[in-house]
């Protein structure tokens, strides 16, 4: 008899943590974001007199860090669906959980010689996991996600060799933040439509998101152009006139999508309200290199990390914890207040770079809004990744 992925789920009887591969990440990812924010605006700030605490390592743990964790979970989550393979499950999870962590632990250590090689080792041992399923899945559709994996994975090495070449060291962070941007436009773009087309059929609101096309392709293509020429070299003129034709084509990508009509619920427009930072994002860094005294690199910058990544992985992990652990799909006033927290935090982190006379204190009540709505995530959401699943409500 055949066993399905839903089948290899309910018959796991370790510790419901590592049933499936969003709750050990989806939980650990969180609470890494909101402590590591913190930690790095200390020491900037000189309350914490700690040289380890730079930029340096607040960038990589943020991308390669927060971020890589989240796509863990997601990924150990969806690609069983892709391919129609039994998922990750207990020890090898756990493993590479521990894997993940160990990188964390490395990258904490001031002056520890093997931090590069304990935190490189997750990445290219989780892409390895990935690239497995999806080609004994045959699943070519998504060989794209394996590919951008595999650079995320390089980029972290480069990332490495500050000490080497900081060029290197900024080029990794570069290509790093130009992966996950595509992954967001690329898995985003799928999420998004789907999910409002989804909620607009129960409502019976016509007419419905616009439908896949060329259009989305080209969009896609420009970005992530823009986003290669922009990851080589930052100031190249081509690369901001690329980055702001992206911008703008994605804010058409996004309003074809029509989530203003979705402000009945939260867990739907916050999917277009991560797909909004994306496109500002975008919008903004091309125009800072067009327009380098009008537009701070940085605020670009920040509104495709602090706002694109950071609300947009909630979106996901908000409503990807709810649907497989059993629980209504629809946004209570706790799950609003990480979106609210989360948008404001990016907000400010965007605002700051303009304001340079007031940059320390709007950084510092940014990290606040992010920690708290990070924190806030894993005080809500602990309980539903530590039990076992329930019967869906919904």
């Amino acid at each position: 008899m055949t066993t399905t992925t839903a089948d290899r789920y309910r018959a796991y009887q370790g510790h419901p943590l590592f049933s499936m591969g969003f709750r050990p990440f989806f939980l650990f990812a969180t609470l890494w974001a909101a402590l590591a924010v913190p930690v790095w605006v200390a020491a900037f700030a000189g309350w914490l007199p700690i040289e380890h605490f730079n930029r340096d390592w607040h960038a990589h743990e943020m991308l390669f860090g927060y971020l890589s964790g989240v796509i863990a979970g997601f990924l150990l989550t969806a690609v069983p669906n892709w391919t129609g393979r039994l998922p990750v499950t207990g020890a090898p999870l756990m493993a590479l959980v521990l894997l993940w962590c160990a990188g964390r632990a490395a990258m904490l250590i001031p002056g520890f010689a093997a931090a590069p090689m304990v935190d490189s080792a997750f990445l290219f041992v989780f892409a390895a996991v990935i690239g497995r399923e999806i080609i004994a899945g045959r699943n070519i559709r998504n060989a794209p996600v394996l590919v951008l994996l595999t650079v995320l994975a390089s980029a972290n090495l480069l990332s490495h060799l500050r000490n080497v070449d900081s060029e290197l060291a900024l080029l990794g962070e570069r290509i790093g933040i130009a992966v996950v941007a595509t992954l967001v436009a690329l898995i985003g773009g799928r999420l998004v439509p789907s999910f409002t087309r989804n909620w607009m059929a129960k409502q019976k609101l016509i007419p419905e998101p616009a439908s896949p096309s060329r259009f989305d392709a080209v969009a896609l293509a420009i970005g992530a152009i823009g986003l290669t020429i922009w990851a080589i070299s930052p100031t190249l003129y081509a690369a901001g006139l690329a980055l702001t034709l992206a911008g703008a084509l994605h804010f058409f990508r996004l309003a074809r999508w029509q989530g203003w009509r979705t402000s009945k619920e939260p867990l739907v427009l916050i999917l277009h309200l991560g797909y909004f930072w994306l496109a500002l994002g975008l919008l903004l860094q091309g125009l800072a290199i067009l327009a380098p005294s009008v537009v701070p690199a940085a605020s670009g910058l920040h509104a495709i990390t602090a706002g694109a990544f950071g609300v947009m992985t909630l979106a996901v992990m908000t409503r990807a914890s709810l649907g497989h652990t059993g629980q209504k799909l629809a946004a209570t006033p706790h799950i609003s207040a990480i979106y609210i927290l989360v948008n404001l935090a990016a907000l400010v982190r965007v605002t700051a770079p303009f304001l340079p006379e007031h940059y320390t204190v709007l950084l510092a009540l940014s990290a606040a809004l992010w920690s708290g709505a990070f924190g806030w995530f894993v005080f809500v959401y602990a309980p539903l990744l530590l039990r076992r699943r329930q019967a869906a409500t919904a």
